[in-house]
């Protein structure tokens, strides 16, 4: 029987599905080959002009487990070497993940089926939209192995849910529910394990059929926006309006509004 790809890749339409598929390490991604897959995913998702927007969810009852323990224990893969080996696996290992999604044009939404544990919570939050099924939980538990968040989640983490919350969540290393950490501002949205897909495939859908340059054009400005001041903002933002104006999918959109029909945008 052939070995199932570690990563499955689906598109249909303009949205394309991301499925971890790894559930005999609970998703863990800390190994070498999981690292490649979603840095090569993300490269993919920039390549293909007829992505509009991506979603990224898992196969079993694990969303992701983050790093591997056993490896841990065993001090073998990623965990292996001395400081100055270890310091050096990190950096060209599991912190690529996050850069590469930092890097990712369309907008990602992360279907989380299930636990997101350590650097599982923190890839739920490389995403840009977090949806949850109702057995979802979360935790920032690196504390509890006697670690940091190595992964960027001390970056991540506070700017999803604020500098309080998620103090609390990796200092405690305590999990949170779905209920919770939809009211913490973690996922926008809760669900049933069987609408989770149905969920993100709607929001996707919406998503997808607005013009693709101002949707990318949209998601950088929110991205920048978080570290950015207001002056350099609304200076960028006089720069891409400018470049949007001109651009077929405005007209397009402009005349399908007075024209009381549906636009077809073609990403020019």
């Amino acid at each position: 029987m052939p070995e199932q790809p570690i990563l499955l890749f689906e598109q249909q339409d303009h949205i394309a599905t991301i499925t971890l598929n790894r559930p005999e390490t609970r998703n863990a991604i800390s190994e070498s080959d999981m690292v490649e897959a979603l840095v090569s995913v993300c490269q993919r998702l920039n390549e293909d002009d007829s992505i509009r927007v991506a979603i990224l969810t898992a196969t079993g009852s694990t969303f992701c487990s983050g790093g591997n323990i056993k490896d841990m224990r065993d001090k073998q893969g990623m965990f292996a070497g001395d400081e100055k080996a270890l310091m050096e696996n990190y950096r060209q290992g599991i912190q690529r993940i996050p850069l590469a999604f930092s890097q990712v044009e369309v907008p990602v939404i992360a279907a989380v089926n299930g636990a997101a544990v350590g650097a599982g919570c923190d890839l739920a939050c490389m995403c840009d939209i977090r949806i949850a099924s109702d057995n979802a939980l979360f935790a920032e538990s690196f504390i509890k192995l006697g670690l940091i968040p190595g992964d960027g989640g001390a970056w991540l983490l506070p700017r999803v849910i604020g500098i309080s919350r998620a103090t609390e969540m990796a200092l405690t290393g305590r999990s949170i529910n779905a209920e919770t950490a939809c009211r913490w501002g973690l996922v926008s949205d809760v669900v049933s394990a069987d609408e989770l897909m149905k969920r993100a495939n709607a929001i996707a859908q919406e998503i997808a059929a607005n013009p693709p340059l101002a949707l990318k054009a949209t998601k950088r400005l929110l991205q920048h926006g978080q570290t950015m001041p207001l002056s350099e903002l609304l200076a960028a933002s006089a720069s891409i309006q400018a470049t949007l104006h001109g651009t077929e999918d405005h007209s397009e959109a402009v005349n399908a509004f007075l024209e009381k029909r549906k636009p077809q945008f073609t990403g020019q």
